[in-house]
């Protein structure tokens, strides 16, 4: 098979064949049509993740191997099944679920594959959507898209799921309770598509490109704040009527974190979802006073991407603007990712 491959970090990808192998077991096989591309293909790319107080972690302290074909958001027809396979067909147009764990651990039986410290992911572990076919170890990580759309389909498998999961561990809130979005990207689109299924409305996002702002707005954000402006804190405030709820911090960069931290209410919950960088100052005994909490979140599971899923397909849950390219594009797909180019989310075909 061929795919896009990554053979060496801060390069271009390339275009190369990838040694294909029989499958065993109960492993499907499926025809890439649709692969996402994310911001975590670019963390994988760099090589290393600036963890702060000058510590780096790793591909190798990661355990992820060079070449690899990248691509976790990926959807596909099933073209060929293992001696085992038990629910799956040929022909099958399926969403795979990437993050996938050894099976064995005290969090894979609790069905948290997600947080398993021995992942075989799709796209980083295993080679995965920008390549032209991929294997999935059992049928039970592929999920039935039905009727919505193919290209945002295959961006549930990461974008729709990460939102999904994020958005779950800022409840329960009210409806008038105000969240708090850092960062606009697709994550952040993807999630004021997520909190007004879920029937909230007062969302505030804030961003430091205009059109993504606009895109924001559009999305159905109550308001949107420049957050290049110097009093950024108290007009995001001013924007809420007052401290916010939640924040789900989409960057996750020193100052970006701080932010979300410090426009947080008493008991107020902020979730830390994106890659970003560094690490920052904390006052424990404000922590006590303010009873305010802090926690991360790593994509999600797969009953949640079920849960994604069945969203979707109920007509409650909008689609995030999605940009079709060729595969042919993929380094130019990932320098618009790169150069913060893309409004919503880039999926190739």
């Amino acid at each position: 098979m061929q795919g896009w491959v990554l053979v060496k970090n801060d390069a271009p990808l390339v275009c190369m064949e990838i040694e294909d192998r029989p499958l065993k077991g109960g492993e499907v096989r499926l025809r890439v049509t649709h692969c996402g591309v994310c911001h975590s293909d670019l963390h994988v790319c760099r090589g290393w993740y600036d963890l702060g107080g000058g510590r780096a972690l790793s591909l190798a302290d990661r355990g992820i191997t060079l070449p690899r074909a990248l691509g976790h958001e990926v959807l596909g027809r099933v073209v060929e099944l293992g001696p085992e396979v038990h629910g799956a067909e040929i022909g099958d147009v399926r969403i795979v679920y990437p993050w996938i764990g050894c099976g064995h651990c005290k969090m894979c039986r609790r069905g948290d594959e997600n947080l398993c410290d021995n992942m075989r992911t799709i796209g980083i572990k295993e080679h995965g959507g920008f390549a032209s076919q991929i294997i999935v170890p059992d049928a039970r990580y592929l999920v039935d898209p039905g009727r919505i759309d193919p290209a945002w389909a295959a961006t549930l498998a990461c974008s729709g799921l990460t939102v999904y999961s994020a958005a779950a561990k800022i409840m329960p809130l009210e409806p008038d309770d105000a969240v708090l979005l850092i960062g606009c990207g697709g994550l952040g689109l993807a999630a004021i598509a997520m909190l007004r299924a879920k029937g909230h409305h007062n969302i505030v996002a804030t961003d430091i490109d205009d059109d993504k702002l606009q895109a924001a707005l559009e999305a159905g954000a109550r308001a949107v704040v420049d957050s290049r402006m110097p009093d950024v804190r108290e007009a995001l405030i001013r924007s809420a009527d007052g401290p916010f709820a939640a924040a789900l911090d989409f960057v996750n960069s020193p100052v970006t974190a701080k932010l979300g931290l410090e426009c947080l209410a008493k008991n107020g919950k902020l979730v830390l979802v994106g890659v970003g960088n560094g690490e920052i100052p904390l006052s424990l005994p404000s922590m006590v006073f303010s009873g305010k909490t802090i926690r991360g979140t790593n994509s999600g599971t797969l009953q949640e991407l079920r849960g994604v899923v069945e969203l979707a397909n109920s007509g409650e849950l909008n689609p995030v603007p999605i940009t079709l390219m060729d595969k042919s594009l993929t380094n130019e797909a990932m320098s618009m990712l790169h150069d913060g180019k893309v409004v919503g989310r880039l999926v190739l075909v």
